[in-house]
């Protein structure tokens, strides 16, 4: 079965109508491309094509985009659920949020997942077949422009924090003896010591996400998402935005840099990684225990420093 009818299907069988790609009428704008190039005496349209350029990327993006926030806000929401303790859970529970089981949170996880990775596949789909009708690189192109405006899926930080509440739960089913939800596609890898988040599942799609802080070069700590998709010790990432611990990311320079891509306007929207934290606080006990202490002992010192420039500032010093 050729994968447009299959993700179409797949689209159609949703309980909830969700946004996806118009992947048939994009392949229709691109016939209609090469209709008119055909009466050419060169076998290709230029390369900026007023038939595709006027109409397939600005449809693209806008599917993109609606991709990404219905994926992001599930998301959230979803591990919003997970995380809840105390009375945030029994308010949860009162306004019937929680109505269901743990395994209905566990299989709208999986589902996110599989959603989130089959528009990567149709994108990428659609871009390659944009790039072989015309003989160019403006889809690869498109696809780079679209990630320095955070609209790649693959990108987004909620999926990493899908991929460690997996394996979270999947963990915590293995040591109370029942099945492993989810699925198997999921894994904390380490090499050399240095820990990676992997999810390999189907036409060869694979998200391989590194884990070692860019500024420290040690596992991250606390971790913070930037909106770029680049991962970083909390503390490390208030450090490259010049901003103290205790005010945090929310003070930062909308227009302050990536310290590793060097993209701007990275830290509003940055997201704390709950799920992943849980998950390296599980796999790297030691380490963690010992990057606890140290850190404890930073952010006291930080945090001293904070309020005596404060002190200081307010008498006038």
């Amino acid at each position: 079965m050729k994968f447009c009818k299959k993700y179409q299907e797949y689209m159609q069988g949703q309980e909830k109508k969700l946004p996806g790609v118009g992947f048939k009428k994009l392949k229709k704008i691109l016939k209609k491309c090469r209709r008119n190039s055909s009466s050419l005496p060169a076998i290709t349209c230029p390369d900026h094509c007023p038939v595709c350029d006027g109409t397939f990327f600005p449809s693209l993006l806008n599917e993109m985009s609606d991709v990404v926030g219905c994926f992001n806000q599930r998301a959230q929401k979803l591990l919003e659920l997970h995380l809840a303790s105390g009375f945030r859970k029994y308010f949860f529970w009162i306004k019937g949020k929680l109505q269901g089981n743990h395994t209905a949170l566990i299989q709208e996880g999986k589902d996110l997942v599989t959603y989130a990775l089959i528009n990567a596949i149709a994108i990428r789909k659609i871009l390659k077949k944009y790039d072989k009708i015309h003989y160019s690189k403006q889809g690869q192109l498109f696809k780079s422009q679209v990630q320095s405006m955070h609209k790649e899926i693959l990108q987004s930080p909620w999926l990493c924090e899908l991929m460690a509440f997996h394996i979270n739960l999947r963990e915590t089913k293995v040591k109370s003896r029942k099945a492993p939800a989810f699925f198997d596609g999921c894994s904390l890898t380490l090499k050399d010591g240095k820990p990676s988040l992997t999810c390999e599942l189907f036409d060869s799609i694979k998200v391989d996400i590194d884990l070692t802080c860019s500024i420290c070069l040690d596992t991250v700590f606390d971790p913070v998402s930037l909106t770029c998709g680049h991962i970083f010790c909390y503390i490390c990432a208030c450090s490259a935005a010049s901003v103290s611990i205790v005010n945090g990311l929310k003070n930062a320079d909308h227009k302050g840099r990536c310290p590793l891509c060097r993209e701007g306007a990275v830290y509003e929207g940055a997201v704390r990684l709950e799920e992943l934290n849980i998950l390296l606080s599980r796999s790297c006990q030691e380490y963690w225990e010992q990057r606890l202490q140290t850190e404890r002992q930073e952010r006291v010192k930080l945090i001293k420093e904070h309020w005596d420039s404060q002190c200081r500032a307010f008498v006038g010093v």
